[in-house]
C-alpha cells in the first residue's frame, strides 16, 4: 500500500505525464477513460509509484515517476496555428516539433495566426498550467509595430487600463523602441493571455498593429539566434531552474529526459525597466 506522503492526485500525475492539463484530465476521468489498478478512477483519487494507471486501456508511461519534464522554445512564424486540428487545413506549429515518446507537446498559451515569436511547449501539464494561470501573473513581453506613433495620453491609457468587451486590460510597461517612416516599434509588457488582447488594446486607441512578436514569457526569452520555424530544447538544469521559479520544486537528479540542446538559451531578466531591445521596421 502506498504511504500517504508518497501519493499525488491522479489528475496531477496524468498532467505531469504530459497527457494534457489538469482540467482535461478531470474530464477524462469523468468520461471513464482512466483506470487505476484495473478499477475505474474517480475525481480526487490519489496514486503512488506502485499503482498501475491506464488511459483507454493503455498504460501511462512515466506516471508516478519523478522525472524532469521537457521544455521546448519555438520561434513561431506568422501563418501557423497553435492547434492540432483545423478545419481550414492551415499549417500547425505541431507539424514542426521534434517527436516525444510517451507524452505530447503542450503549448503554453497561444499565438494567433498572424503573430510570431516565442512559443513555449512542454510535456508537463503542471508546468503549462502554472505559466498560463492568471493567478501567477507571469509577464508576457511583446514587440509591437504600429502605423503611427503613440501620444503621451495613449501611453497613459495603456498603463492605466482600457475597457475591452471582455473586461479591463492594461500594460505593465510601454517603451518606445524606435522606427522609420510611418512604422514605429513599441516594447510592451502584459500579464495576461486573453485572445488577441494586445491587438485589441491598440485597436481601442485607433492604431492598427502591422506586426506583433512575443519576445519573452515569464523567465524565458526568445533566443536571438533562433530563426523562424526552429526549436531549441532547454537542458535539464535550466528546466529544473524553471520549475523552481514556478514553485514546482526540483525533481531528483538522474531522471532527466535526454533533451538535445540546439542553441544556447539566455536567461531573461524579470525586471521590466531594463533597456528595451531595438526593433527595425521591415
Amino acid at each position: 500500500m502506498n504511504r500517504p506522503g508518497t501519493t499525488s492526485k491522479l489528475q496531477k500525475v496524468l498532467a505531469q505525464a504530459g497527457l494534457g492539463s489538469r482540467r482535461e484530465m478531470e474530464q477524462w476521468v469523468r468520461a471513464g477513460r482512466v483506470t487505476v489498478n484495473a478499477e475505474p478512477a474517480h475525481i480526487g483519487a490519489r496514486v503512488g509509484p506502485d499503482d498501475v494507471i491506464q488511459v483507454d486501456g493503455r498504460p501511462v508511461r512515466g506516471a508516478g515517476a519523478a522525472r524532469t519534464p521537457r521544455v521546448l522554445l519555438y520561434h513561431k512564424p506568422e501563418g501557423e496555428i497553435v492547434s492540432r486540428d483545423d478545419p481550414a487545413g492551415r499549417a500547425s506549429v505541431f507539424e514542426r516539433l521534434p517527436p516525444v515518446r510517451g507524452a505530447q507537446w503542450l503549448a503554453v498559451g497561444r499565438l494567433d495566426y498572424n503573430t510570431c515569436g516565442l512559443l513555449i511547449l512542454t510535456t508537463d501539464g503542471e508546468v503549462a498550467n502554472r505559466m498560463m494561470h492568471p493567478r501567477y501573473g507571469l509577464e508576457r513581453e511583446y514587440a509591437v509595430r504600429v502605423r503611427g506613433k503613440l501620444a503621451a495620453a495613449q501611453v497613459a491609457r495603456l498603463r492605466s487600463g482600457i475597457d475591452l468587451d471582455d473586461g479591463r486590460a492594461q500594460c505593465d510597461a510601454v517603451e518606445d523602441a524606435g522606427g522609420e517612416g510611418t512604422n514605429h516599434w513599441y516594447r510592451i509588457v502584459i500579464r495576461e493571455g486573453r485572445n488577441r488582447v494586445v491587438r485589441r488594446l491598440f485597436d481601442a486607441l485607433g492604431l492598427a498593429v502591422s506586426r506583433l512578436m512575443r519576445v519573452r514569457f515569464g523567465p524565458l526569452a526568445l533566443p536571438p539566434r533562433l530563426k523562424r520555424g526552429q526549436t531549441v530544447e532547454l537542458p535539464p538544469q535550466e528546466v529544473r531552474e524553471l520549475l523552481t521559479s514556478l514553485g514546482l520544486g526540483r525533481p531528483p537528479a538522474g531522471r532527466d529526459s535526454p533533451g538535445k540542446r540546439h542553441d544556447r538559451v539566455p536567461r531573461a531578466r524579470q525586471e521590466t525597466r531594463s533597456r528595451p531591445r531595438r526593433f527595425r521596421a521591415r
